[in-house]
């Protein structure tokens, strides 16, 4: 092997996120809470050379599969970002992701007054109006939204 080579330990069971723009790598565990908490085995890579792009980030977490919800934020902070399901050491899976037409439950709006963060308990939904450039409008109060600054619930 030569010594330029990412020498990362394979995992058994979970999933590999591949393709993370660099240095959002921490970002995703942020918005996925994935923290290490649970005792799982987390191996992150930042700004690992790339042939396709300049840098890119990966992430690997044992035992752990991504749910639709997780695949949504994943989509907006990574939108070229790959998902490898592993079993058995095995590439069982591999799905990149896209953004879905509207993302319910996942954001807050950013809008103090929008009654999505009132006492009401109504749940925000967000249209994505440009999957290009990744533009989210709130449906409630129509408050586009800055990618960089959602809040999650």
């Amino acid at each position: 092997m030569e010594q330029s080579e990412l020498m990362v330990r394979r995992i058994k069971e979970g999933t590999v996120i591949d393709h993370i723009d660099g240095g959002k790598g921490l970002q995703v565990l942020s918005a996925l809470r994935i923290d290490g908490g649970d005792g799982e085995l987390i191996t992150i890579a930042l700004n690992v050379p790339s042939g396709k792009f300049k840098k890119k980030d990966i992430i690997k977490i044992e035992n752990k599969f991504l749910k639709d919800d997780d695949t949504n934020k994943l989509a907006v902070i990574a939108p070229k970002a790959t998902i490898n399901m592993i079993k058995d050491f095995k590439l069982v899976e591999k799905r990149r992701v896209s953004l879905p037409n509207e993302i319910d439950r996942i954001f807050r709006c950013s809008n103090p007054d929008c009654i999505t963060n009132s006492t009401e308990h109504i749940e925000s939904i967000m249209d994505v109006i440009d999957k290009e450039g990744r533009v989210l409008k709130c449906r409630y109060c129509a408050r586009v939204l800055d990618v960089n600054k959602l809040k999650y619930n």
